[in-house]
């Protein structure tokens, strides 16, 4: 039996692609251990989603643990390898492609970063979101880590010696030569097209986002049952952790609508104490009646327009954005641990990979079974706590269309 090994550098992504071969029956798992044992991987999983956690690593220790992954799937029987990248080209691109090839001693990669759905293409070599090349887009001004080239072979080179080699549209096919092969496409059909011209040969080992792996789960044939959706609780709760413009947009549209929106405090999001307060107690019951009475509820990191709360508060303690990063994103997945275990009962819905890996270390769960997409970008999730099965909507903090959270509160029957 063919098994795909994937590898991801954060946990949306590791879902958002995944996905892609779960939808279509394959035996499919998501898991969130860097330090996975392969030899213990269930016989029946087809397709292994590891979520490696690089993405905030500096390229040496990236490069690391993406050679090990590799190198004890091929050890273990798995025939494919696909290194999952973001779209937007964040994190240790040139490191983690490296590291794929040299472990699996191989002397080409092909590279497919395009997600057309998104409006996310690839076009003489440089990366585009929404027609802007992408350093010039809202991922050149992310705070954690800003794309600030747009030319892939640029990206690449700043962590690789490896020659990139460029497949642009139409061009002829020049001679062959070894190197990380970066392809140009801007439809779902270049995808389909380029995945076929690799053969499966060239598919043993490749990059790209969850557009090309769509195209994997297709021309790989690994399939299935397909997964009937399970009805969902007609509520729908958001955690939002991610500060991408696009997700500040839907919140907004979201709140126009009549969504409950809460704006957590830099104490409420940064003091780990506060959670073992009578005020944090006093503060979650009432959310949890907001979240029963409205069936809408946001609960989110950002700050109001306008206000510098969390900036001064974190300069007064001497915060880096780091240090914001992991205090915010561990605090939002506690509270809705707490929020669990006070009894809500409701869809989770987590904006951006750090959030969701937060709530998952704070329940206990390292593996996760996606189901299906709502919509696009937006996964559907199953993980059992306490012995009870909850349903969480994942997505990329740039994913989507203003009334996303509309919609899909609309999708499970809450709110109109």
């Amino acid at each position: 039996m063919d098994r795909l090994l994937m590898i991801a550098d954060d946990f949306t992504g590791a879902l958002d692609s995944g996905v892609q071969f779960a939808s279509r029956g394959a035996s499919t798992r998501v898991v969130t251990n860097p330090a996975y044992d392969f030899s213990r991987a269930e016989e029946d999983v087809q397709v292994l989603v590891l979520d490696a956690e690089t993405r905030h690593l500096t390229p040496e220790a990236a490069y690391a643990v993406v050679f090990r992954m590799v190198q004890g799937a091929l050890k273990n029987g798995f025939t494919y390898v696909y290194k999952k990248t973001d779209s937007a080209l964040r994190g240790n691109i040139g490191a983690e492609l490296t590291a794929a090839m040299e472990a699996a001693g191989a002397d080409r990669l092909a590279f497919i970063p395009a997600l057309p759905k998104m409006n996310r293409v690839t076009c003489g070599g440089v990366q585009y979101i929404d027609n802007l090349p992408v350093a010039e887009s809202v991922f050149g001004q992310d705070p954690f880590e800003p794309v600030i080239a747009s030319s892939i072979a640029e990206i690449i080179g700043a962590q690789s010696n490896i020659p990139v080699v460029l497949h642009e549209m139409n061009a002829a096919e020049t001679e062959r030569r070894p190197g990380i092969q970066v392809y140009d496409a801007q439809s779902d059909s270049d995808l389909l097209r380029i995945g076929q011209t690799l053969g499966k040969e060239g598919l043993r080992f490749c990059a790209g986002c969850a557009g090309f792996a769509a195209v994997l789960a297709e021309l790989l044939d690994l399939r299935g049952t397909p997964p009937v959706p399970p009805h969902l609780v007609p509520s729908l709760v958001v955690a939002c952790g991610s500060v991408n413009p696009v997700t500040l947009r839907q919140m907004e549209t979201a709140a126009a609508a009549g969504f409950t929106h809460v704006h957590l405090t830099p104490v409420q999001k940064l003091e780990a104490y506060w959670l073992e307060t009578e005020d944090c107690a006093a503060m979650t019951a009432s959310w949890l009646e907001d979240a029963g009475r409205g069936k809408r509820f946001i609960l989110d990191v950002n700050d109001p327009a306008g206000c510098e709360d969390t900036a001064d508060f974190a300069k007064g303690r001497g915060l880096s954005t780091e240090d914001l990063r992991v205090r915010i994103s561990t605090q939002l997945g506690r509270l809705v641990h707490r929020l669990l275990d006070k009894g809500l009962d409701a869809t989770l819905l987590c904006t951006g990979g750090d959030t969701l890996l937060a709530l998952t270390r704070a329940v206990g769960v390292s593996e996760l079974k996606p189901v299906c997409d709502l919509d696009t970008g937006a996964v559907l999730t199953d993980f059992v706590y306490k012995g009870k099965t909850y349903h969480i909507i994942s997505k990329s903090g740039g994913f989507g269309e203003p009334d996303l959270f509309i919609r899909l509160a609309r999708s499970i029957g809450a709110g109109n």
